[in-house]
């Protein structure tokens, strides 16, 4: 096991993708939202750990330095996050997180309010695309009572769950672009027909998950993709994988809302992945799957910060996601 991956447990030339016109309204003010908050800046696991506060400020410094800041909608945190916590995980686990951590807890449960702010936006169509600047990530907490992989609440799971129970949603794509398998978001949809996800990742980094063979049980059989790429992914590689495993499964699915894992981990340079996916890779994946919410979800999407440990890397790959969200 790499030295990276220790740490996180404990502590071809291919045709890209074409990007097919998108809506012309899609653009600008009234289109595209950043949900942020300084209580991003608080708490961190341990002096010098990579999932730290620093990765929110970075993050700020570069989008107010950016040409698109000010012109993009800032929504509030959703106010009642703690509500929708038992839609995924068990009152055990909760309350058990609210002991143990209990200067996590708030900074967890706000993590939870970003995309919930972000689903209410676009169910209410105020917004069509929302990024929510939030930490810690959340694709690896199970309902062990602890924290899993710097995870606390999966909220992107509860998200998916928020829009279906909230908004009658019936069936929502969550994609995970994280260097690391989203083992939590598996778990909790794996046998669930009404959610298609579809994560790419190194199988063999932390949690140790993600194998191909993995593709859902009873009703959820099929709704589980798992897109194993090994070290030195570059941006031909991923991007094929989106395209030729997912996007022919969605005509029959026929997704309601698109959810992002927008882990930036899969960066080349990051400090805990070995991929070499670069920041126009990631705009090449934005705009996929921004056709994608146009085509299927009348522009619905949903995008949330998951991992990214190179402070620059992943600061300057957010800036790179907005823009192409902007366009």
């Amino acid at each position: 096991m790499k030295r990276r991956d220790l740490i996180l447990g404990g502590i071809s030339s291919l045709t890209l993708v074409k990007i097919y016109p998108l809506w012309a309204n899609a653009t600008g003010k009234n289109a595209v939202g950043i949900i942020s908050d300084s209580i991003f800046l608080q708490y961190h696991l341990a002096e010098g750990h990579p999932e730290s506060p620093a990765r929110y400020r970075v993050i700020q410094e570069h989008l107010k330095q950016s040409s698109v800041y000010r012109d993009i909608d800032k929504p509030a945190l959703h106010k009642n996050p703690e509500k929708w916590l038992d839609t995924i995980h068990t009152s055990e686990h909760i309350a058990s997180i609210k002991k143990l951590y209990p200067e996590a807890y708030p900074v967890a449960t706000a993590a939870v309010a970003a995309p919930l702010s972000a689903v209410d936006e676009v169910m209410n169509k105020r917004l069509k695309y929302v990024f929510c600047s939030a930490r810690p990530p959340g694709h690896h907490a199970l309902n062990t009572g602890r924290e899993e992989g710097f995870c606390y609440f999966n909220q992107i799971a509860i998200a998916a769950r928020y829009a279906q129970q909230q908004y009658g949603l019936k069936n929502i794509l969550i994609v995970d672009w994280d260097y690391h398998h989203g083992n939590s978001t598996e778990a909790m949809f794996y046998t669930d027909a009404s959610v298609l996800f579809f994560s790419t990742h190194d199988q063999f980094a932390y949690p140790g998950t993600g194998d191909p063979a993995k593709t859902g049980e009873g009703a959820g059989k099929g709704f589980n993709v798992n897109v194993h790429l090994p070290c030195d992914t570059t941006d031909e590689m991923i991007i094929e994988a989106y395209k030729t495993k997912l996007l022919p499964l969605l005509p029959e699915f026929k997704p309601e809302l698109v959810l992002i894992s927008a882990g930036f981990d899969s960066k080349i340079n990051d400090n805990l992945g070995c991929f070499n996916v670069t920041d126009k890779g990631f705009s090449e994946l934005t705009l996929m799957m921004k056709q994608v919410a146009n085509q299927y979800c009348d522009g619905r999407l949903v995008s949330i910060l998951e991992g990214g440990y190179n402070l620059e890397g992943n600061a300057k790959a957010v800036v790179t996601h907005i823009n192409a969200l902007v366009n």
